[in-house]
């Protein structure tokens, strides 16, 4: 009998419409009720309170819907480099691929990675154009564009064997030819049949004893630990007994069996192979194990993740506020709660250190501000050092990240884009007008340049550059970067922040903190107009007197205080720094604390300066 399921990863660069997309098949479905709440909602797949913040994807998700009796289950992906791990574990429980393009921007860095990455699984790929209605649209061009893609990523000669559809994801409309005009009434049924009639049945015998690659896990506080897959092989029934490969003398027992059912889960009694199914009863899964009948204990092919390029040092909070805001304070509460997140999060590694503290490794910026905002918001205090790049010896040169950029700007901040990324070691690989307003520029640059660029670049541009980048390699370790920030102000003493102190900061530089606030000495309050460091008083008050002056009765007007979020503050840090990071605040302080052991501190580097050359 044919088993009428299609398995499909939804991949993308971000902000491409991924999710608005998911949002259009779910509710045309009837996965839900007219007047449930998520016929109102915006990006229902994003359930993360960051994600909706952010408004991107972090984590894979899979849901499905129904469609001509075919149950199609939807694997949505996140479309940030960052978190690559995410795509590389779930596309293996893919067939297929809609692989989105903006209409406009045409295919970017991120486009590039999952396309590869979905071609090397020889997965059949659907190319959706979204966006067709937008100002700048480019259609024709951007097809020309996926075209070379495919022709410069491609395997075999049946990956260039790909349909196109078009689509307005916000208005939840599909084509299967470019519509003369774009407001026309539509749906999403030209991407459902173009679905069913693509992309393959899952393939696999199931008269083979059954086998299952863990892609991703799950918890519930009733049933513990859920281990999720797609069955390569076999069938698999509530009540069978199981073995993880890794560990082939324990054998577990399924206690019970779930697959999708729109955006929640059904418990079913048995599923074939090709089926993505949920098992609960295997406590000690992991993903990329391989489960397995007792009779054999070869294992899968385990996934493959691409390396960390970013690691920092984290610990417990030392400042003298320490303890006052979190719930979780100390290093070996930190240590359990890192491992737990090496569950889930592949491309995470964590490294225990001798001081207590560790060093942890990831694929971005944004990967590691997102763990550490995660960790923050369940109530843990920390502190981090500076984000450097991990560097490799490859026979006997050191060599280190090296990423592909590339920028979109409007056409009057083109300057800026040649300014900035001229400090940063960037070589210029290609800058063409994509429309009439917008310019693209492609950069190979090291990724230690990277760092802090993005948050800039959004300022500079008034938020309208759109940025990203992917590891290309790693090449020879170039110059140093001459240094980019300004020196800090620095408070002289503890107390609390008065306006009087707070008006002489502001004569100096960009102040972080207004009055009130509670400060330590050498914690950082601000960003000297000069390159040294500066330390001030900034708890000072106004001696009174009782003699009347002109000067004494002004006002003191003072600026607003600049506020950093954490990947601001992150991008912020020099060496000789640390971010405090509690739930309720986040705050800048330099490693030594007093003046006197930052001299001592300045005096010893100078002496190894000396000593290695």
């Amino acid at each position: 009998m044919e088993r009428k399921i299609r398995n499909i990863a939804v991949v993308a660069h971000v902000d491409h419409g991924k999710t608005t997309l998911i949002d259009a098949m779910l509710k045309q479905t009837h996965i839900f009720r007219e007047n449930e709440v998520e016929m109102a909602m915006e990006r229902i797949l994003d359930s993360n309170d960051q994600e909706r913040e952010r408004g991107i994807t972090i984590l894979a998700k899979n849901c499905s819907i129904s469609y001509k009796g075919v149950k199609i289950n939807i694997i949505d992906t996140p479309g940030h480099a960052d978190f690559s791990g995410e795509v590389e574990r779930t596309l293996s429980m893919a067939d297929g691929a809609l692989l989105i393009v903006d209409a406009a921007d045409g295919p970017m860095p991120q486009t590039r990675f999952v396309l590869k990455k979905a071609l090397e699984l020889n997965l059949k790929i659907i190319v959706v154009i979204n966006k067709i209605d937008k100002k700048y649209a480019r259609v024709k061009e951007v097809i020309k564009k996926v075209e070379s893609l495919f022709l410069e990523l491609a395997k075999k000669d049946s990956h260039l064997d790909f349909s196109i559809i078009y689509a307005i994801g916000r208005r939840g409309v599909t084509f299967s030819q470019l519509p003369s005009d774009i407001n026309q009434e539509g749906d999403v049924t030209p991407l459902l049949d173009l679905i069913v009639s693509e992309i393959p049945e899952p393939q696999g015998n199931s008269t083979k004893i059954f086998k299952m690659l863990v892609s991703s896990l799950d918890y519930d506080p009733h049933v513990g630990r859920i281990a999720i897959g797609k069955i390569a092989q076999g069938k698999v029934a509530v009540g069978q007994k199981v073995i993880l490969t890794s560990k082939p003398g324990k054998i577990w027992r399924v206690e019970k069996l779930m697959t999708a059912k729109g955006l929640g889960k059904e418990n079913i009694s048995e599923a074939n192979c090709g089926a993505i199914v949920s098992i609960v009863g295997v406590e000690d899964a992991q993903i990329g194990q391989t489960l397995s009948d007792p009779a054999d204990n070869t294992p899968l092919a385990a996934l493959s993740i691409s390396e960390p390029t970013l690691h920092m040092t984290l610990g417990a909070n030392t400042s003298p506020f320490s303890g006052r805001e979190g719930k979780f304070t100390t290093s070996r509460q930190i240590g359990l709660r890192l491992q737990k997140e090496l569950e889930s999060n592949l491309s995470l590694k964590v490294e225990s250190l001798n001081n207590g503290k560790f060093k942890i490794s990831g694929k971005g910026e944004l990967h590691l501000a997102i763990l550490l905002e995660t960790l923050r918001r369940e109530g843990y205090e920390m502190e981090v050092g500076k984000p450097e790049v991990i560097t490799k010896v490859e026979g006997e040169i050191k060599v280190e990240p090296v990423e592909e950029v590339d920028v979109i700007v409007p056409n009057e901040f083109v300057g800026i884009i040649n300014q900035e990324f001229g400090k940063r070691l960037a070589k210029l690989q290609k800058m063409e007008p994509i429309n009439a307003g917008e310019t693209e520029f492609i950069y190979n640059m090291p990724t230690r340049a990277i760092i802090g660029l993005r948050s800039i670049l959004l300022t500079q541009t008034k938020g309208t550059v759109i940025f990203s980048s992917v590891l290309t390699g790693f090449e020879q370790i170039g110059k140093p970067l001459a240094k980019l920030r300004r020196g800090a102000l620095i408070s002289a003493t503890n107390g609390e922040v008065l306006a009087y102190g707070l008006e002489n900061a502001q004569g100096r530089g960009l102040t972080f903190v207004e009055p009130q606030t509670l400060v330590y000495e050498g914690m950082i309050i601000g960003l000297n107009a000069k390159d040294e460091d500066v330390s001030i008083n900034i708890c000072k008050g106004k001696k009174l007197t009782n003699m009347r002056s002109k000067s004494s009765d002004g006002i003191i007007q003072l600026a607003p205080p600049v506020a950093l979020s954490l990947e601001q503050s992150l991008d912020f840090l020099e060496s000789d720094e640390l971010l405090e990071i509690t739930p309720a605040s986040i705050r800048l302080r330099k490693r030594e604390l007093t003046e006197l052991d930052r001299k001592r501190q300045r005096h010893a580097a100078n002496e190894i300066a000396l000593i290695t050359g």
